[in-house]
């Protein structure tokens, strides 16, 4: 088999199929650089690992100056890492862009990162973003196996840890009300950072309790698991009473918000230290707890 002419010819149709101006021509670029990998790959075995630098001599000069040795080696790292039965073959729908960032990664994060992009169309800059900020490191370990034995996912388990907040007005002093604002300002950041499917009720939702009125933080809806999020903010670590507070405007919401069709209230308290022995002893599993990191 003369592999130097498979590959020429494939790079050589990715050249012309470059020039149309068709949304598939990204695809068809990312089958044949899997496919020149895999080339790659096996005359590597029969030729020695040398045969990457020979043949980008020869198209350089034959197909184009971006097929150089280390274009050539990232395609055959491509094959090696993409071909792997462990990783999913959702692949295909991501750009050659996106796969490049993917390359110095496990096979638990590339699934992650290979899902979103996929589910929610992730352009290259957010994808870098998502991934320079350690998304996937922030999930629970638990969601992380979830994940890999592709078990059922629920409505907290991509609420990551740290939630990362920007403080674009460089405040020095963080209190609650401030903590607020710069979710605000950003909520889209902010809700990406729970997970997907979060819309937007409002903030300091008052609700009638008794005699007294009360402020709800955050009320959220996630579409995705049917049901209202109530989010508590503290500027503290997590305390017992954090626990029956957020719990009371739970079950309010349940009872007087909620209808018969959707699942019950989720609540999600934001401290500034983690404290897990008070969930511990919590007979509510509904509650969660994350910190926040301001940068």
């Amino acid at each position: 088999m003369n592999y130097y002419d498979e590959i020429k010819n494939i790079l050589l149709g990715n050249e012309i199929y470059e020039k149309i101006k068709d949304y598939s021509k990204e695809k068809y670029r990312v089958i044949a650089y899997f496919e020149t990998g895999r080339l790659l790959n096996e005359a590597g075995k029969h030729y020695g690992e040398n045969i990457i630098e020979k043949y980008s001599k020869e198209l350089i000069v034959e197909v184009g100056k971006k097929y150089n040795k280390r274009t050539l080696f990232r395609m055959k790292q491509f094959y090696n890492i993409f071909s792997n039965e462990k990783v999913s073959t959702a692949w295909t729908q991501l750009t050659w862009s996106h796969i490049r960032l993917l390359f110095s990664m496990d096979f638990a994060s590339i699934n992650y990162y290979i899902e979103i992009v996929v589910n929610n169309h992730i352009s290259v800059r957010e994808l870098e973003t998502k991934i320079k900020s350690n998304e996937y490191e922030r999930l629970d370990e638990k969601t992380k196996l979830k994940l890999i034995n592709e078990e059922n996912i629920v409505v907290n388990d991509f609420v990551k840890n740290p939630i990362v907040i920007k403080n674009t007005n460089n405040y020095e002093v963080i209190n609650e009300k401030i903590l607020k604002q710069l979710i605000l300002e950003d909520l889209e950041s902010f809700m990406r950072e729970l997970g997907k499917g979060f819309s937007f009720i409002g903030s300091e939702y008052k609700i009638k309790i008794g005699d007294s009125y009360n402020y709800i933080d955050l009320l959220l809806f996630n579409y995705i698991y049917n049901c209202f999020i109530v989010v508590e903010l503290k500027v503290t670590e997590l305390r017992k009473e954090h626990i029956g507070q957020i719990e009371v405007y739970m079950n309010y919401i349940d009872k007087n918000v909620r209808n018969i069709y959707q699942d019950r209230t989720i609540g999600i308290v934001i401290v500034r230290k983690d404290n897990k022995f008070i969930l511990e002893y919590s007979s509510d599993k509904r509650i969660f707890e994350t910190t926040y990191q301001i940068s």
